[in-house]
């Protein structure tokens, strides 16, 4: 099925608060490092806080009277409160790394693991680009927001308190004068603010996009080169890489303005404090150190705000991606309501049964319609018929990648609805068309059918799929190592090692979907040569479009338009002179 991207221009962006609280629980579970960074923040900030205090102190007391002794301790106690800032600052950094690294780790599993429990029906729906972006690029965004951004957070809100608390101490109607902007501040920042957040969600999807377009041409390289499609390839991608230029332009052009317009303000109070200050001191209402160390707070007062514009970018994008991955998290798993499933019996005879079944995978297109059919233990189903009649959909419902609208499956007389869907898998074995291999050795991929086979079971299960041979012949054996998909295998080799990954996982029931229509004559040869053994006392469902492969089938089903319009074995449906009929003779003539 065609997967289609969903929609990107019509998605809203979540409430910020609540994104905002869902990472902080996150960053909760690093309880004992967040105290520790919020104690050194304070710690720093009050240092920061008393280095201009001294200042003043020392022009007052020590500069004016010409006291060298005197300034010279304060010189020593001022070294003293920088260098404790600075070796602080540097471990608070070190603490806040590994907190806000273990929080994005955590993310990242919680990520992976709810797209293990997604059902298929999601993934048909969302570019496998548009997925990667969410595991990749947000989450980093998240990770540098939380690493660069939430210690600037905390030491701005204790610095502009203490600055606010100093100032009044030290004069309070310099600290009036320099309040003057702060509501032009808050003012300017509500109404960037509103913008900037719609523009950095609209450069994530956009990156999504980017990215969804690229992995999907890099995986149909062949079919873009078959075709000559370089060059209309490539413009496309350049329509999309235009839309993320504008989208980013604007979102990076508009935060970038809080920048400037903070420091324009802050200039515009540090004059105005300066001049009045001046004023103050002609008149002897006030002193230099005051109005020295007033000014180097008006200076922490403002840069905070300055400091948090500048992190606004990050800030933006960071909780842009938290939002997007926690649309992911919030998507419910396929085993949704399926807790209390029960679990298949260890010994599964292999009696399946379709009664009155009717499916479709958007409601208003039926794809299956009242299939009824019952495979006996050890029975050969045989599924033919046109593409799109809806063969792998039947098999689809049987693993429940789908569940029915209509009607029962059975496995041995009990609903697989009210089993777990894990245990039902469990029984089944599944080689599908379309062929996958994980990088790692080939060993490795013949194990995943089952993770505790010992060495001696993974060569058996090998042998019995007539891939011993060819597996020896490689460079290291079983343990060579394949590259992602298989690639450094032909495509039969890497089909052999599917079915003998199958083998190993000893199913009750097997499942083959058009499993041999990827593979040389010689291949199918050996194929069906290990299938038969590997049938033998199994209940087996055979997708083919070679009828050669399925003539001895207990049972054929002939689908067409989501119906059975023929059932019966290879000799009646060539004697009933139906569609089957005229299927195996087009295909016969075809090989002569």
């Amino acid at each position: 099925m065609a997967r289609t991207p969903i929609p990107q221009a019509t998605e809203r962006a979540r409430n910020t608060r609540a994104t905002l609280g869902r990472i902080w629980q996150y960053l909760g579970r690093q309880r004992s490092g967040l105290i520790i960074v919020m104690v050194m923040t304070v710690v720093i900030a009050l240092l920061e806080l008393i280095a201009p205090f001294l200042i003043g102190r020392a022009i007052d007391r020590f500069i004016m009277p010409h006291d060298r002794e005197g300034l010279l301790r304060l010189c020593l106690m001022l070294l003293a409160v920088y260098v404790s800032a600075s070796a602080l600052s540097w471990i608070q950094a070190y603490v806040m790394a590994g907190v806000s690294q273990r929080t994005v780790w955590e993310l990242r599993q919680d990520l992976f693991g709810r797209l293990q429990l997604l059902p298929i029906r999601f993934f048909d729906k969302t570019s496998h680009g548009e997925l990667m972006s969410k595991a990749t690029n947000d989450v980093e965004n998240v990770s540098n927001s939380l690493n660069q951004s939430l210690i600037q957070i905390m030491a701005s809100i204790i610095t502009i308190t203490g600055s606010f608390a100093m100032m009044l101490y030290l004069n309070v109607w310099l600290t009036v004068v320099c309040l003057v902007t702060v509501p032009l501040v808050m003012g300017a920042t509500k109404l960037i603010s509103k913008r900037t957040k719609r523009l950095f969600k609209e450069q994530q999807q956009r990156l999504g996009e980017l990215n969804g377009y690229i992995e999907e041409t890099i995986s149909g390289q062949r079919v873009v080169k078959t075709f000559n499609r370089e060059a209309v390839s490539i413009e496309h991608l350049g329509v999309i890489n235009e839309g993320l230029k504008q989208a980013g332009t604007r979102a990076q052009i508009l935060s970038g303005m809080f920048g400037p317009v903070m420091n324009m303000m802050n200039h515009f109070s540090y004059i105005l404090i300066a001049a009045i200050g001046g004023w103050m001191a002609f008149r002897d209402l006030t002193t230099v150190g005051i109005i020295i160390s007033f000014l180097s707070y008006s200076r922490q007062f403002g840069r905070p705000l300055n400091d948090l514009a500048n992190q606004y970018n990050m800030i933006q994008a960071g909780v842009a991606g938290a939002e997007r991955v926690f649309e992911i998290l919030d998507t419910d798993s396929e085993f949704h309501g399926d807790e209390e499933g029960k679990e298949l019996p260890a010994e599964v005879l292999g009696e399946v049964s379709f009664q009155d079944v009717s499916f479709s995978y958007n409601s208003d297109l039926p794809t299956l319609r009242h299939i009824t059919f019952t495979a006996k233990p050890g029975d050969l189903i045989a599924l033919v018929g046109p593409t799109g009649a809806g063969k792998t959909t039947i098999i689809n419902l049987l693993t429940r990648f789908y569940d029915i609208d209509e009607g029962s499956i059975t496995i041995d007389g009990h609903n697989i609805q009210g089993f777990d869907k894990k245990s039902l898998r469990s029984r089944l074995g599944i080689v599908l068309q379309d062929v996958y291999l994980f990088s790692g050795t080939v060993r490795d991929n013949l194990r995943f059918g089952r993770l505790d086979a010992t060495d001696q079971e993974i060569e058996q299960a090998a042998m019995q799929a007539n891939a011993d041979g060819f597996i020896r012949e490689l460079p290291q054996g079983y343990d060579t190592v394949l590259t992602a998909d298989g690639c450094n295998l032909s495509q039969g080799q890497r089909q052999l090692l599917t079915i003998a990954r199958a083998i190993l996982a000893d199913p009750a029931i097997l499942i083959l979907d058009e499993a041999t229509s990827s593979v040389d004559t010689r291949t199918e040869m050996h194929i069906q040569e290990a299938m038969r053994v590997l049938m033998q006392g199994r209940t087996s469902f055979v997708i083919a479009h070679r009828l050669s492969t399925i003539r001895n089938a207990d049972t054929i089903l002939y689908i067409q338009d989501g119906k059975i319009a023929e059932r019966g074995s290879h000799d009646q449906l060539i004697a009933h002179k139906g569609r089957y009929y005229e299927l195996y003779a087009n295909q016969f003539q075809q090989v002569i």
